[in-house]
């Protein structure tokens, strides 16, 4: 093979990882501005966080092909955090700036990612039971879901949406319904365009259109700020770099440190779990993460969100498995997402305030809906469900026991305590009752 044989076919590489990088980018903007809204930190700065965990990640990362960015899990945390300091966390410091002190939060949590990384601890992913993988799983999808019927229906404390609640409901009912009709309609007429346009992206479209012509009276989703040159991104920089590191706050930064630096632990190493798998059976060889290298690059992305007032993100299971499926084979993928959200980002940014606030608690929704674990109730299920009732449950008491176990724990209590208790509670139970349905759990 010539010399110039061998470039063709490299820069031929090259361009063929612009369609997936293309493609990946609209459904990361579509969700990082919902991840954005939902965080209560606008969706301005969920589409940057998303473009900016993206590129850092795909580019560092200890996982070849993927796509990092806001993820549910992480941003329900976030929730978390922005709720509490609205509600008098920060009382007894009355000089310090909410917002910086998310901003703390989130830096912390990229400083003690990297720590973990260089304490080479990502080799314990796989002690962590699927059983309370699934259980916290559950658990944030019913966050996710409470919160946003919260902010239909003015629950829980929660100021509902401006205008008329049954037309935010009908917007938030119309825009799942697309979601998931869109993909069987779009398959029946090509393959390609159904990936090519994501169905989340199509709704929103579609919703937002429906609403500014009927000239719908609905709250709009607010940007919470624009960037129009370098000048807009440095004062930005400015205004949220966390700039105050008393011992004080600190400690009170240091529970939701552990619960997201913990959740982005998992997120991250299961998702490269997934992924690995994949390229194995798509392309025939194996292409092992670099665990540590991976949350090296997940810590360094989670800080570098926190100097603008972004949101936290880890390796994100649907965008890294769409990646793949859209041909990815290189690692540039992954840094073209991130590039292509930002461009994305300062062409539409003016469109987006015309999306109402309930197209967003539709998208996530359908997010709650991908991010609850089905398999194991549909096997604890199987013999009610199926035609024969003497055929054994394929999760048993004990393991569904488990898994509601630590989602109610994860909704009631916090994420951190969920894992920690019954990962121990799951190790108790095999080791002195020997159960035999639970030996296989971590395989």
């Amino acid at each position: 093979m010539t010399a110039g044989t061998r470039q063709y076919l490299n820069t031929d590489r090259v361009l063929q990882q612009l369609l997936p990088g293309l493609t990946v980018s609209f459904v990361a903007i579509s969700l990082g501005a919902a991840f954005g809204v939902l965080s209560g930190r606008g969706a301005l700065v969920g589409i940057l966080s998303a473009g900016i965990i993206a590129l850092i990640t795909a580019a560092f990362g200890g996982t070849r092909i993927q796509c990092s960015g806001p993820t549910a899990p992480m941003t329900a945390v976030t929730v978390l955090l922005v709720t509490a300091v609205g509600s008098g966390l920060l009382l007894d410091h009355p000089d310090t700036d909410p917002d910086r002190f998310i901003n703390l939060v989130l830096l912390l949590t990229g400083l003690t990612l990297i720590v973990v990384s260089l304490f080479r601890l990502g080799r314990f992913i796989r002690l962590i039971p699927k059983l309370v993988i699934s259980g916290f799983m559950t658990g944030i999808a019913v966050l996710i879901w409470v919160g946003e019927i919260g902010s239909l229906f003015g629950l829980g404390g929660k100021t509902p949406y401006l205008g008329n609640i049954l037309t935010n409901l009908s917007i938030t009912c119309l825009t799942v319904g697309l979601i998931f009709m869109l993909p069987v309609l779009l398959r029946q007429i090509s393959a390609r365009l159904n990936s090519f346009f994501p169905a989340t992206l199509i709704a929103i479209v579609i919703v937002t259109l429906l609403s500014v012509f009927l000239d719908l009276d609905v709250q709009r989703v607010s940007l919470g700020g624009s960037i129009e040159s370098l000048m807009d991104l440095q004062n930005m920089v400015i205004s949220q770099l966390p700039t105050q590191w008393s011992f004080a706050l600190i400690l009170l930064a240091v529970p939701f440190v552990v619960q997201l630096t913990m959740l982005a632990y998992l997120d991250t190493l299961l998702t490269s779990l997934v992924v690995d798998r994949k390229v194995e059976v798509m392309h025939g060889h194996k292409d092992i993460t670099k665990p540590n290298q991976e949350l090296c690059a997940q810590g360094i992305a989670n800080a570098a969100v926190s100097l603008f007032g972004g949101i936290p993100g880890a390796q994100a299971t649907i965008r890294s498995v769409l990646i793949l499926n859209e041909g990815a084979t290189m690692r540039l993928a992954g840094v073209l997402v991130g590039v292509f959200v930002l461009i994305e980002m300062l062409m539409f940014q003016d469109l987006i305030s015309l999306i109402p606030q309930a197209v967003f608690s539709g998208v996530l929704l359908k997010v709650g809906y991908d991010v609850f674990d089905w398999v194991p109730l549909r096997q604890y299920c199987y013999p009610v469900l199926g035609q024969s009732r003497t055929q054994p449950r394929l999760v048993s008491h004990s393991g569904m026991a488990l898994i509601v176990g630590t989602a109610l724990v994860t909704v009631l209590i916090n994420l951190s305590v969920a894992v920690i208790a019954f990962t121990i509670i799951f190790y108790a139970i095999r080791r002195f009752l020997d159960l035999e349905d639970l030996r296989e759990s971590l395989d």
